[in-house]
Parts: C-alpha cells; structure tokens; sequence
C-alpha cells in the first residue's frame, strides 16, 4: 500500500473479529511505532501487549475505576455499566497499552516526549491498516487514572496515553468528511 493511500484510507475500526492475529503482524505494527521521530533520541515510548487473560485483568481495572465512589447499592443498580467497562478489553484479541516515560534531561521537554509517542501511535496505526488490521486509539478518563498508572507499574512522571485494539476488521467503517485545508492553513510570507 502507497503511503498516501493509508493515510487517506485509514479509519477507526471499533469492531474486529475474535480470530487472534498472526503475532508476527503486531510486532510490525510495533516495531514502526519506534521508529516514530524523536527530539533528543531519548525514545519513551513504552508498549504492553495484553493477550488472552491479561484482558480480564485490564477489565477489573475498568470495572473498578467505573465503580470508584459508587455506594454499594448504587453498583448493584449500575451492574451492567460496571460489566460493559469490564467487558472493553474482550472486544478485541489484542489490546495494546501505549505510555510515555519522559526523559529526566532538562533539555528535553515533556510535551515533546508525549508527542513522539503520538506520532509512534500513528506509524503503528497506518502499519496495521497497511497490514490488514483493523485497530483504533482508545482514551478517556480511565486511561488516565491513578490506579491504572499502578497497574502497568508506571512511575509518577509516566503517563498513560491510550490503548490500541487491534484484529481483524469486521466492519468497513465508512469515510469521514474532513475539513477543507483552506479552514485549516493560514500561509505567511512575512
């Protein structure tokens, strides 16, 4: 695939199969998120990959962060929300968590840290449309949450900044109109 073709074509796909993807194509689509540019070549980037049971111990994570502050007659009454949250990561064959650790250097800066992981996102993004894969970019409140920082053992300056779902696609998602450019670009010559 032309690389203006993927990033023309690539779109969310929030719903894949339950057939497990050849793990060879998953280090593909990581193996390009590293090669993602980076100011300082300090790379803090950090992936895990949950496979299998690994999901059910994300989706307790979920469940529990959903539940936080709800009396417990208030859970009983919202069980199936609690359920749903614990049920995303089982959507999916593969999910993968994406955190940043910025380097301590104070010639680096930490927006910069997080973007180059962004920009790792979005090679793996194309890589898995270019593959045949569908994936989409998942966040939210729960990704960012204390006890989901504990859970993948990240330091204070860490961050969590999503998950990737990947598999087979089972939906075509439909395009999207974007903006003309001529709303988004202003030229200056002087």
């Amino acid at each position: 695939m032309k690389l203006k073709d993927a990033i023309r074509t690539r779109r969310s796909v929030g719903k894949v199969s339950e057939d497990m993807p050849d793990l060879h194509l998953v280090e593909k689509v990581l193996e390009a998120a590293r090669w993602a540019p980076n100011h300082h070549m300090t790379q803090p980037w950090k992936f895990y990959v949950l496979l299998g049971k690994a999901r059910n111990r994300l989706g307790e994570v979920l469940a529990e962060i959903q539940g936080e502050g709800m009396r417990e007659e208030e859970k009983s009454l919202s069980a199936e929300r609690l359920e749903r949250a614990r049920n995303k990561p089982l959507r999916v064959p593969v999910v993968i968590a994406v955190a940043v650790t910025p380097s301590m250097d104070p010639k680096v800066e930490e927006i910069e840290e997080i973007c180059a992981v962004a920009a790792g996102v979005q090679n793996a993004l194309l890589t898995a449309h270019a593959l045949g894969l569908g994936a989409i970019w998942r966040t939210g409140k729960p990704t960012y949450h204390p006890r989901m920082k504990e859970f993948f053992h990240l330091g204070e300056r860490d961050h969590l900044l999503g998950f990737l779902y990947v598999g087979y696609p089972s939906i075509l998602p439909k395009e999207r109109k974007r903006a003309p450019l001529k709303y988004k670009v202003e030229w200056w010559d002087q």
